[in-house]
């Protein structure tokens, strides 16, 4: 496993093989340190190209992690909690955690320096456990950085058995700005009707999208050889532009899903070139969005009744460095017509604006000066804490062990796995010289690979040492005995010396 590349072989050793794990019956001493951080059982968590619940993952599917590359989960953590949550959100969403886990950003410090961006910039990110953070600290979430380009698309629909007037399509198409416009069309306004003998795909355009009613017709008849069918219905200011081609639509649906709730890009989509994905953006935002440069704020802004969708807008746009904010309008009924839950994608920062209007090939050239709040490196978005909320809560948390990067990422923010609790167990006896000794002891851990290992190489480094002896052991012995442990890991080093401590403190107030 790729796991084992960042851990000594001491580490691995004593992950595998935990010397003295288990509870003690009737233990002289009991020490605890540390809190399982956990997220609530609801939170999604990006999978692929897919965001789903926690509550929902499995070992070995992979996840997005902080650098913005896929690795696999090795380990899922459950258990009952009751006490405080804290919700965070920013332009992206929201989280909800236990006090102690730890979110990728910076803790912006309260001097004058520090209000404006070249200040912020100066800051170094690092791990901050989220009661620690507060509205208008910064957050860094990922850029998605596998780039995968494919050239064709193999078609393997087999056509039905009783489909005697679909005309026939090339098995291979290439994987063109026009085709990826279409999808993007698709993915905004079409539909699959799928019914015996009866197949096809719909675009439901406004009376005034002449332009995508031709690009769509050329699109068809240059890629595939197959004509459209127009019709009109004035009477709702539509036009629906429909490609009678089972076989066609039969491939759509593979590769979109159908219907507007359930509609999401498949994998190599998102993998393909940002430059590529242009196109896509460009028909995904002519087909069901909208630009208002004349507004006092312009802006512009896309809305869709399917999660995993806007999830992946999200995704294409920051692989442009354009910075997306995300609203969430709930079901509702107007005027007797019933609105399903629906997610709205906002752009109105002055750059990231240009950018879309490019990709959009529309022109805009903005004035007025902006204050920006956002902003990107080549790895990362930076964005501030929005908003945050202490509640209680009782009732099942998660949390994950993920392979390498140790880290996982939600919808709006970048979190480390390693929740760790450790409980260290003392038997004490007098030795020769009647001071008391560690005669035996035993570890429990809720925590990562480091922090299993750090329990059980602590327990061989103690066992029959003197009290005084086992009070001076420092987490620089545990570290150099384990053959190092990764920078973003050594934290975990902290606990095993504390718990340590603490159960010796336990015994010492004991006896007094």
């Amino acid at each position: 496993m790729k796991t084992c590349s960042v851990y000594s072989k001491q580490v691995i050793e004593h992950f595998r093989n935990p010397r003295n794990m288990g509870e003690m019956e009737k233990p002289d001493a009991v020490g605890k340190i540390g809190n399982p951080t956990c997220l609530l059982p609801d939170e999604k968590i990006h999978k692929n190209s897919d965001s789903i619940p926690i509550s929902e993952l499995k070992e070995n599917q992979e996840i997005l992690t902080h650098n913005g590359n896929y690795e696999k989960v090795v380990g899922i953590f459950s258990r009952n909690y009751n006490g405080k949550i804290i919700t965070l959100k920013n332009k992206l969403g929201k989280i909800s955690l236990t006090p102690e886990h730890l979110i990728y950003g910076i803790k912006v410090p309260k001097r004058w320096k520090f209000l404006f961006n070249k200040g912020k910039k100066t800051l170094i990110p690092s791990w901050h456990h989220i009661e620690d953070l507060e509205k208008g600290d910064i957050i860094l979430y990922p850029i998605f950085k596998k780039e995968e380009d494919t050239k064709f698309l193999e078609i393997k629909i087999p056509k039905a058995k009783y489909d005697f007037r679909s005309k026939e399509i090339p098995n291979e198409i290439l994987l063109n700005e026009d085709l990826l416009r279409l999808f993007g069309y698709f993915l905004a306004e079409g539909n699959i009707q799928e019914k015996p003998c009866k197949t096809f795909i719909s675009f439901a355009l406004n009376i005034n999208e002449k332009e995508i009613v031709e690009d769509i017709k050329s699109i068809a008849k240059n890629l595939f050889g197959l004509e459209i069918k127009i019709k009109g219905l004035p009477e709702r200011k539509t036009i629906v532009v429909y490609i009678y081609n089972a076989k066609l639509a039969r491939f759509f649906k593979k590769l979109f899903g159908n219907g507007a709730e359930h509609k999401k890009l498949p994998d190599f989509i998102m993998n393909l070139p940002p430059e590529k994905q242009k196109s896509l953006i460009y028909g995904l935002w002519k087909g069901d969005g909208y630009v208002n440069l004349n507004r006092n704020g312009p802006r512009a802004g896309y809305t869709t009744i399917s999660y995993q969708l806007a999830q992946q807008i999200k995704t294409l746009l920051l692989r442009q460095k354009i910075v997306p904010s995300i609203y969430v309008d709930k079901e509702k009924e107007i005027r007797g017509v019933k609105h399903k839950k629906a997610y709205r994608i906002h752009v109105g920062q002055r750059d990231s604006l240009k950018r879309l209007c490019n990709i959009l090939k529309i022109e805009y050239s903005p004035k007025s000066r902006e204050a920006i709040k956002s902003w990107f490196d080549d790895n990362y978005l930076y964005t501030p804490v929005t908003d945050k909320e202490i509640l209680n809560y009782e009732g099942k948390v998660f949390n994950l062990e993920v392979e390498s990067a140790h880290s996982f990422v939600s919808e709006a923010f970048c979190l480390h796995n390693c929740g760790d609790v450790l409980w260290v167990y003392l038997k004490i006896e007098k030795n020769k010289q009647n001071k008391d000794y560690i005669k035996d002891i035993k570890f429990q851990t809720f925590g990562c690979i480091a922090a299993i290992a750090v329990s059980s190489v602590l327990t061989e480094m103690v066992k029959g040492k003197t009290l005084e002896e086992a009070k001076k052991l420092s987490n620089q012995e545990i570290v150099k005995k384990l053959g190092g442990l990764p920078p973003i890991k050594y934290h975990c080093s902290l606990l095993g010396a504390e718990a340590l401590h603490k159960a010796i403190e336990n015994y010492e107030k004991k006896k007094r």
